[in-house]
């Protein structure tokens, strides 16, 4: 049994808060400037190239990316072989109390959805813990924006939906989205499960490498259907029309009922953000 000092963790996730909001995944940079590179026309080409300036200017003054620093979502993975000494969840409110206010990121976060007083420090997080094997304890954190957020969508399919159905669905609601979410878009999608884990399919989805495809062939194809399908829209960087209206589109699928399909898809602006440790 290893022991581990919550404070431990409320560092861990203070430090991630700050990373993840000023430092994009090595793979989605890459894509960004590979898109920049990709258009022909002469304003998304613009568009792209502004967007890639951004993450430069960001690194080199040491700012957030984008003035949205989101609703902080953390995953941990906590081993079974852990102890922790102190409460986790509140280790983990801290961490981003302290990300959020020593790292002067936007709070954004109302205690209440209806009386909407801001809480000043971000907090409380969205927290999804598994039990994993091990001695160690995996934190990820997911800073989202609302921008994107706010055009995610579900629907509850039938079994008699085929998976053009499916592909047709993604589309539109990347056709309703439009300029939105500050495309182009990673968009998570999920299918399977019921109706809450597939939501969280579909967030777990924008957490993968955007270099990485579905182990799966099946979804691994999938995925580039979709994709291609949603830059055949042509809605392009930022609305302005042109090549690039995705990214990356990740696909998680999950054990479901006889009766059921659900298929969730969140939708992740160019500034799909999250940053990872291992304690």
């Amino acid at each position: 049994m290893r022991e581990i000092d919550v404070q431990e963790i409320t560092q861990a996730v203070r430090d991630l808060c700050i990373q993840a909001n000023k430092c994009l995944p090595d793979g989605l940079c890459r894509l960004i400037r590979q898109a920049r590179d990709a258009e022909e026309q002469e304003l998304p080409r613009a568009i792209m190239g502004d967007i890639a300036d951004n993450l430069d200017a960001a690194e080199k003054l040491d700012i957030p990316i984008c003035q949205d620093t989101g609703m902080a979502v953390v995953f941990a993975e906590v081993g079974r072989d852990v102890h922790l000494s102190g409460p986790f969840e509140e280790a983990i409110h801290e961490g981003v109390r302290r990300g959020y206010t020593e790292g002067l990121l936007r709070c954004s976060v109302v205690r209440d959805p209806l009386r909407r007083i801001n809480t000043g420090d971000n907090t409380p997080a969205v927290i999804h813990t598994r039990i994993v094997e091990g001695d160690h304890v995996k934190l990820t954190v997911a800073p989202k924006g609302f921008g994107s957020e706010n055009m995610s969508a579900i629907r509850m399919f039938t079994p008699a939906a085929s998976e053009s159905d499916i592909v047709e669905y993604v589309v539109h609601v990347m056709q309703e989205a439009g300029s939105n979410p500050c495309p182009p878009v990673v968009l998570g999608i999920g299918i399977g499960g019921d109706f809450e884990q597939c939501a969280l399919l579909a967030k777990t989805a924008l957490c993968r490498d955007t270099q990485m495809r579905n182990p799966d062939l099946f979804y691994a194809r999938l995925e580039e259907r979709i994709l291609t399908r949603l830059n055949a829209l042509e809605i392009g960087p930022q609305g302005f029309g042109g090549r690039t209206t995705a990214l990356c589109v990740n696909i998680e699928a999950a054990p479901t009922h006889i009766a059921g399909l659900p298929v969730a898809v969140n939708v992740g602006c160019h500034v799909t953000r999250h940053a990872s440790k291992i304690i």
